[in-house]
């Protein structure tokens, strides 16, 4: 997965009695793994709003200065993952309104923004250049520009946002969570110190010492201010639950749809190993996503699993950029390999998909250099056929090289002993939700929201 990354993490705190900034500091830093760009963090004291947001993670973004010039009861803050385009502060969130009454931060992507460019056009606050973020926020704006309350605009606004998203805004007295009606990205509400938080993932919760409540229900607006907590469900729940965040985005230490992240990636593994038997020596996981897998692997093959490729876990620290010949050989920058586990052993590889396919064609060169016999690539998830709109920053489909190559094309390409793919059955049944319940749109082509002029981009008669 070196080629598709998250867009993003989202982390909010409501509570009178406690730091708040500081607590979204912590958030954020345990969801670093979903966004490495930029950082913010904005925070409310019933009457102001302040902001601090910078380039880079979380370690090197915030200062303890820069923590205690953000007082109030109420944070939301936000990692955002490099995307084409993108790469300045200004983009960075969350984002404010001209007026700086609320701050927004966004999971999600929408594909489609023409209803709230329409709705924009009366008060033409809007360029077409701008992000579905901004899109978002200016639209909210012009909303409490007519004379809606905060909660009113996301009501009336809610209807035109067209996409995934799992969003936190705060106003100055409030704060508020939705997710899109099929619930694609995850949000999450716990209770801490007498207050409530929200967060991507629920690993960050253990972080701050919260009590995990409940996932935000897809379709559901939830508004937590003085009075309490308030809940409305603003369109019918239709689950579509994306299934990357059980193969590769989430940390393994999180629960998603009631499941342990870690449980169903061994689930993966056991279940490769049930649909189709290697004879080899040595399982090996492609460092970390994949480490659970080849140990539900290991587990029902009964072949040894060890540690034989070692990650340089400091790679994301430095913005200098490697020279052009160390940029071809990227993946050996990312991991070395472990020679006393390789050298004269059949080796199953283990990783957690395949994209482009160049990563994992570095990684079996590198397994044969290093001496192993046979290099099988077994691979957790089922092939990457077609692009994702809804926050995932994925290849166009001509990029996807199983969307262009056959099964046994790719095994050419990659020059591996042998290709495995986990079925869809075998994914599905693994993670233990019916597959209705699940966006498997990566896989299958099914986008269960519109997709609106993407829907040109995609060639529906991908290699099967």
């Amino acid at each position: 997965m070196a080629d598709i990354g998250e867009k993003c993490a989202v982390f909010g705190v409501y509570g009178k009695r406690l730091e708040v900034a500081r607590l979204a500091f912590f958030g954020l830093f345990a969801l670093q793994h979903r966004g490495q760009e930029s950082s913010g963090i904005a925070t409310a004291d019933g009457g102001k709003l302040y902001v601090h947001r910078g380039m880079g993670l979380v370690a090197q973004v915030y200062n303890e200065e820069d923590i205690k010039k953000m007082p109030g009861h109420i944070s939301v803050g936000h990692n955002r993952y490099s995307t084409a385009g993108g790469s300045k502060v200004e983009h960075a969130q969350p984002m404010m309104d001209t007026k700086e009454r609320f701050a927004l931060a966004h999971n999600g992507n929408l594909p489609s923004t023409t209803a709230l460019w329409n709705y924009l056009q009366e008060s033409r606050e809007s360029d077409k250049e701008d992000s579905d973020t901004r899109f978002i926020v200016n639209a909210l704006a012009s909303a409490m520009d007519q004379g809606d309350s905060l909660e009113e605009a996301v009501k009336r606004i809610y209807p035109l946002m067209t996409g995934a998203f799992s969003i936190l805004i705060m106003g100055t007295d409030r704060l508020i969570a939705i997710r899109d009606r099929c619930g694609i990205r995850p949000l999450s509400m716990a209770k801490v110190g007498g207050g409530i938080a929200f967060s991507s993932e629920t690993c960050a919760l253990h972080t701050i010492d919260a009590e995990f409540l409940r996932d935000v229900a897809p379709g559901e607006m939830i508004v937590v201010d003085e009075s309490g907590v308030h809940s409305e469900q603003l369109a019918p729940a239709d689950p579509k639950f994306d299934v990357f965040e059980f193969v590769y985005f989430s940390r393994p230490d999180s629960e998603l749809l009631g499941k342990s992240v870690y449980g169903v990636r061994k689930n993966f593994g056991k279940k490769l190993a049930q649909e189709r038997k290697i004879n080899a020596d040595v399982v090996i996981p492609v460092p970390e996503t994949s480490n659970p897998v080849a140990i539900g692997y290991s587990q029902a093959s009964l072949i040894p699993m060890e540690l034989g490729l070692a990650k340089n876990r400091y790679i994301h620290r430095t913005f200098i950029q490697p020279e052009q010949h160390m940029r071809e050989q990227g993946v050996k920058m990312k991991l070395s390999p472990v020679p006393e586990v390789i050298k004269g052993k059949r080796v199953i590889v283990v990783d957690d998909s395949i994209v482009r396919g160049t990563t994992s064609r570095q990684i079996v060169e590198m397994l044969f250099e290093t001496g192993a016999k046979e290099v099988h690539f077994v691979v957790s998830s089922p092939p990457v056929r077609f692009p994702d709109f809804y926050g995932i920053d994925t290849p166009r489909q001509d990029q996807l090289i199983a969307a262009m190559k056959s099964e046994d094309e790719v095994q050419q390409y990659l020059k591996a002993t042998s290709l495995q793919y986990l079925s869809l059955k075998g994914m599905i049944d693994s993670i233990g939700v019916p597959e209705s319940q699940l966006n498997t749109s990566c896989f299958t082509g099914k986008y269960p929201i519109d997709i609106g002029h993407n829907a040109k981009k995609i060639m529906f008669d991908a290699r099967g």
